[in-house]
Parts: structure tokens; sequence; C-alpha cells
């Protein structure tokens, strides 16, 4: 790589690394459906949370797209793949879904986030998807992390957290690292409890 493009990607790394609201943003716009902005506003001194409140002001009301993605992530259940779920999303539509097929596909790299990746860049015919969000269930492991920078993700959502196989919040703190190229924003905390419900009855019914 050259000094060039490590001098544009670093200071995109650091702002992102410290501006993303992580578990307090799904409170956050609770609050600000519910209580009509001013709550929200006066409970949070996060700078970011004003540009939030204010997009949203601007723009359509926040919409989830976490309920697709457990759609995916029960599918994956039913098919006895571990529940995780995903879906890509460009400009409001959905190009891309996915769940776990490690073990349909005999595959260890088909995590729902592969393969939600890989139908949005075939829907869009790229391989960058720079103005598209990726919703998941689970918070990502270093490997789907890895695809999320090369496919120049602009936004990732997550539900459950992972602190053992997890590499965003957890882990290796992949997003973080000087070798990443890309950093999305990352909003974590989306149906967090039922996406973790998901795995947990999962695994207890395997051990039955």
């Amino acid at each position: 790589m050259s000094d060039s493009r490590r001098k544009d990607s670093a200071p995109n790394r650091k702002s992102a690394v410290r501006q993303a609201p992580r578990q307090d943003f799904p409170a956050l716009m609770r609050s600000f459906c519910a209580y009509n902005l001013f709550p929200a506003i006066s409970s949070s001194g996060h700078p970011r949370h004003f540009a939030l409140i204010a997009a949203v002001m601007a723009t359509d009301p926040f919409h989830s797209f976490m309920p697709l993605a457990l759609e995916q992530a029960r599918q994956a259940a039913d098919a006895g793949e571990v529940p995780v779920g995903a879906v890509v999303v460009h400009r409001g539509e959905i190009i891309g879904r996915g769940h776990n097929l490690t073990r349909t596909d005999n595959d260890p790299s088909s995590h729902a986030e592969i393969t939600a990746i890989r139908q949005a860049c075939r829907a869009l015919k790229t391989d960058r998807l720079e103005d598209c969000d990726l919703w998941v269930t689970l918070e990502p492991c270093t490997m789907c992390a890895g695809a999320i920078a090369h496919a120049r993700i602009k936004r990732l959502y997550y539900g459950a957290a992972d602190p053992k196989g997890g590499a965003v919040d957890s882990g290796v703190h992949f997003f973080a690292a000087a070798t990443c190229h890309h950093v999305p924003e990352v909003y974590a905390g989306f149906e967090e409890v039922e996406s973790a419900s998901l795995l947990r009855d999962f695994f207890k019914n395997r051990r039955i």
C-alpha cells in the first residue's frame, strides 16, 4: 500500500472508532421516538448523538432491519446451522441476505455476513459496498470483520456481543488495528436479547 493511502485511511480509522456509539444507540433512538427528541439530547453528551438526531429529523424515521436478519437466523437454526443471520441494505432496500451455511456447504467461510455480502456484490455488480449497511445478529468474527472492511461497508449494526469469537468490540478489535484499511460506523445491541436467546436455545437443544 502506498504512503498516501496509509495517510488517507488512518484518520478514518481513528475517527470511526472513537465516535461510533455502541450499546447506548438503540436506547437513544427509543428515547427519541418516545419523547420527541429533547430527553435524548439532555441525557447524552456524545457529539455523535447530536448528528444522529439531526439526521433523523432531516430524513425518514430510523428503520431497523434487524428483524429481517433474525428471520435469517431462524432459517439457519431450522437447517441445523448455528443461528446467525445477516442482511445487506442499499438505500433502504435489501440486496443481500444470508445465514450460516458452514455445514450445508461444507465451507468454513460460509458465515452469515459472508453469504449476504457475496449476494449484495452480485446484485450491484461490484466488490465495493460503499453505500451499504450490514445488519447481523451476532458480533462479527475476525474473518467477517475483514470481509466487511474489504467490501467497504458503510455501517455495521449487530445484535448480541460475542466475547469468545467476536472481533469488533471483543477479541482483536479488528477495526482499531493499524492494518485495517477501512472502518465502518459500528452500532451494537439491536435485538440483542432475541439474538442471544436464539443462540443459547440452539446450543442447549444440541446438548439434550
